[in-house]
């Protein structure tokens, strides 16, 4: 049988080549779960996976994560594991909800930003700089937030979680990449790592081109590139909002027909 894995390396390397990009990170057990209903996540992936992702923050301006992880797990989102610069720590806070003793706002040297809307105004510790950014909706839109962060300066961005921001980083067609490692193990209940979009049919799904590594442990990454056209004809960030109560049984929201069985 043909291997077509890929050497990790590789994907890495093509990776930091590039000056600009955002690439997404979800860790998942088999049956697609990223914790317990108790929100116990540490750790569902091995030794190497969790490597790999200290690898992305090592390469990156920034890694941005939204509140509920910061209030769920308290991260550092340091480089610890490998060699590498801590990068710039974001937090995506619209209502304001941050604790100024969580972890991520620790001092160590890297920029430490919160991004909420205007009239959110709780109190950070000094040196936490603050993105005032408009939301539509309650929700601050990925590219009004990329557009911010590369006024900074920050031009390569690890989103990083949780599952609700990266949803919507999907959704919006904000990723350049996506990094999926998936772990042999099964929880049987807990959250779920996606919330997206619904489609008409698996015509409109995205399929990526993909790149699998496995490390030691058994953990699995898919390398997804959602930059190029390889994918149905449901590119992400193409879901319609609109009423769909009136079309045709087996037509897709955009029009397309989808098979009808």
């Amino acid at each position: 049988m043909d291997d077509h894995r890929t050497d990790l390396g590789t994907i890495l390397g093509e990776l930091n080549a590039l000056p600009t990009f955002v690439v997404g990170q979800l860790g998942q057990s088999l049956d697609g779960r990223v914790a317990l209903p108790s929100g116990e996540s540490k750790y569902i992936s091995g030794p190497k996976a969790l490597d790999h992702v200290h690898h992305l923050r090592a390469m990156v301006d920034a890694v941005l994560v939204g509140i509920g992880t910061v209030e769920a797990d308290d991260p550092l989102l340091t480089v610890r594991r490998v060699p590498g610069r801590n990068p710039a720590r974001v937090v995506l806070d619209p209502s304001g909800r941050l604790s100024p003793s969580a972890r991520v706002l620790t001092e160590n040297g890297a920029r430490r930003l919160v991004i909420r809307r205007p009239a959110a105004g709780a109190v950070l510790p000094a040196g936490v700089e603050t993105l005032a950014l408009e939301s539509s909706g309650g929700l601050i839109q990925p590219a009004e937030i990329l557009e911010a962060l590369r006024a900074e300066g920050l031009n390569r961005i690890l989103v990083e979680g949780g599952p609700r921001t990266l949803s919507a980083f999907l959704d919006a067609g904000a990723l350049d990449l996506f990094h999926i490692v998936v772990s042999p193990v099964i929880l049987g209940t807990g959250r779920t790592g996606l919330d997206l979009a619904p489609i008409a049919c698996l015509g409109k799904a995205t399929r990526p081109a993909t790149r699998v590594h496995v490390f030691p442990e058994g953990d699995v990454l898919f390398a997804c590139d959602l930059r190029q056209g390889a994918h149905g004809e449901g590119a992400h960030g193409n879901a319609e909002s609109e009423n769909d109560g009136d079309k045709t049984v087996g037509e897709s929201p955009a029009g397309h027909i989808c098979p009808a069985g």
